[in-house]
């Protein structure tokens, strides 16, 4: 590159209209001037670059005496001349530099000027100081991709920093990548009980201890609320993995301290492995959600399997469904009947929650029911089923034209017990029938009552205000003892199948079962077998002084107009 004198050789007005350019004449070089900004005018011939005019911005960010020698004076001239061959009227580009205080950053143009008669090609050059925008951008995009408690990754920026990593670090041939995903228990409590700023305290602290257990290379991030994630590479598979997971378990091995209190940290762990480092990243991640969730329920490190972000997605899918049906009307009660053994009486129903849904066709109570708890919607399908098994008895009385002689037993889940009024609920679904509370029996297991006995105390007395009977289901898989079951205001018992179906074939079943029976009649308590399927289960029970018991047997759930048809077939009852 050449310079060139800074006055062009014919500075007149260019042609065109005459209202096009001003009246006076003003050499190039002054019209430079008047730019803030780094400006030249460029002459293009021989492939060479010449300068024409610059102004003292130019010449202080690009053109000075060292020029050659910059390491930026080569890009921006090869740049221009890319421009220039382009032979559009202009073109733009971005340019960076090292300065002084750091990257410098400008928004370059290049103009085709005018072409005059005989004269070689000018180009008008300008360049934008954009150094202060990249910052503010560069801050934003931080503040985006991190998370302004911990200072990690969250969630988008650890998927980028994955693709950063996939894309720049040596990869073995026969290396893979892992995700470990890390699921903090109880935190929740935490924020209840010390407040906000000691859980803000809490995930801090922890996520310095799992960060100094990292390996170089390693990636870990704040992905949820409560939830962390690390990225690692995997040179020997699964025992690299597990080798981070005992990392993770020693680095929160010992307590927290929060003001006073030290906290000992418990943690689901769930793990997923790439198939190849082409997988997609965020698919490996929901894989460890998967894993962890898992991890939740079973106290375990958990591995992903193949089918379980499938059941993931179904759980998701029933969930969503769920919600619609709910809010649509669209589940329904089956009612299976409850016999007295020794006279053959039909003294009430079980209600039984079922779904057909027409995306997803029949839905298992086992399924909707699991989904319901973990997602919260139990709270609004435990009060559709107690509003509706009350108007299903009030409809039976209409059509018998006096209260019929029957009542209808109601499940509670032990996470609606702890979130809800279930006694306002009742009272609710009383009112609103017009039934009476002895015809309404809520059934609940023992685990709700362990979960926490001063609430499920104050619960069942609430219950018993309303009249209501109050009956535990699946008696003998918990842990209750004479004591609770003398001081609560327990009614019926109810053996669960796991004895009943097997004690004709099993003798520790049957022992169960008549300890059991034994126990309540001592302590002025029904029993209620269930899974009774055979007549010689029938009898034996019957023989053993069994007060109630259901089963397909007696009867399949029903819906609820073949349940009424059904009390009314049976009215003058036989023996079992």
């Amino acid at each position: 590159m050449r310079d060139r004198p800074t006055e062009t050789p014919d500075d007149g007005p260019l042609s065109g209209p005459d209202d096009a350019h001003p009246t006076h004449r003003v050499a190039l070089a002054d019209w430079l001037i008047a730019l803030p900004y780094p400006g030249a005018i460029i002459s293009f011939k021989d492939n060479e670059l010449s300068m024409v005019a610059t102004n003292a911005a130019f010449g202080n960010y690009f053109a000075g005496p060292d020029a050659p020698e910059r390491p930026h004076a080569a890009e921006w001239r090869q740049r221009i001349i890319q421009c220039i061959r382009s032979d559009r009227d202009s073109e733009a580009f971005e340019l960076r530099r090292d300065g002084i205080l750091g990257p410098e950053y400008f928004y370059c143009s290049v103009g085709r000027l005018p072409k005059l008669a005989g004269q070689p090609d000018l180009f008008l050059f300008t360049a934008l100081d954009r150094t202060s925008d990249r910052a503010i951008e560069k801050n934003l995009r931080r503040e985006l991709l991190s998370d302004g408690l911990t200072a990690l990754p969250n969630r988008t920026g650890f998927g980028e920093e994955i693709e950063d990593r996939l894309s720049n670090m040596p990869w073995p041939d026969n290396a893979q990548f892992g995700i470990i995903a890390i699921d903090l228990s109880r935190f929740s409590r935490v924020n209840e009980s010390l407040g906000p700023m000691a859980g803000d305290e809490l995930l801090i602290t922890v996520a310095k201890r799992l960060k100094s257990g990292l390996r170089q290379g390693d990636v870990l991030a704040r992905i949820g609320g409560n939830d962390f994630a690390i990225f690692a590479k995997l040179n020997n598979g699964l025992s690299d993995a597990l080798h981070i997971v005992q990392r993770i378990r020693d680095a929160l091995s010992y307590p927290i301290r929060l003001s006073d209190l030290q906290i000992r940290v418990d943690c689901a762990i769930g793990c997923a492995l790439s198939t190849s480092l082409s997988e997609d990243p965020e698919d490996v991640v929901r894989k460890a959600q998967a894993a962890v969730k898992i991890a939740k329920r079973s106290g375990k490190v958990e591995i992903y399997r193949n089918g379980v972000l499938k059941e993931a997605q179904r759980r998701f899918s029933v969930e969503s469904r769920l919600r619609d049906a709910l809010a649509q009307g669209e589940l329904t009660l089956a009612f299976q009947p409850l016999i007295h053994l020794q006279t053959g009486e039909i003294t009430g129903f079980e209600a039984l929650a079922r779904w057909e849904d027409e995306e997803l066709g029949h839905v298992s109570p086992v399924e909707f029911i699991a989904v319901a708890e973990e997602s919260g919607l139990i709270t609004s399908l435990g009060r559709w089923a107690a509003y509706e098994a009350a108007q299903a008895l009030s409809r039976w009385d209409a059509k018998f034209g006096q209260p019929v002689p029957v009542g209808v037993n109601v499940n509670l889940s032990p996470i609606q017990m702890a979130r809800d009024d279930v006694a306002s609920m009742f009272e609710e679904s009383l009112r609103y029938s017009g039934i009476s509370g002895n015809r309404l029996t809520a059934e609940l297991t023992e685990s709700a009552i362990i979960a926490d006995p001063e609430k499920a105390r104050k619960l069942l007395f609430a219950l018993k205000d309303l009249h209501m009977p109050i009956a535990m289901d699946d008696f003998g898989t918990g842990y209750s003892n004479l004591a609770s079951l003398h001081s609560l205001p327990i009614d019926i018992l109810k053996i669960d199948r796991s004895f009943v179906t097997s004690m004709l074939e099993d003798r520790d079943k049957e022992i169960m079962v008549r300890t059991i029976l034994s126990l309540a009649e001592s302590l002025g308590l029904h029993v209620t077998a269930e899974g009774i399927e055979t007549q010689e289960l029938a009898l034996a029970l019957q023989n053993l002084g069994c007060w109630q018991g259901q089963g397909y047997y007696f009867a399949r759930p029903m819906p609820e107009g073949e349940a009424f048809d059904y009390w009314r077939a049976r009215w003058n009852f036989e023996t079992v």
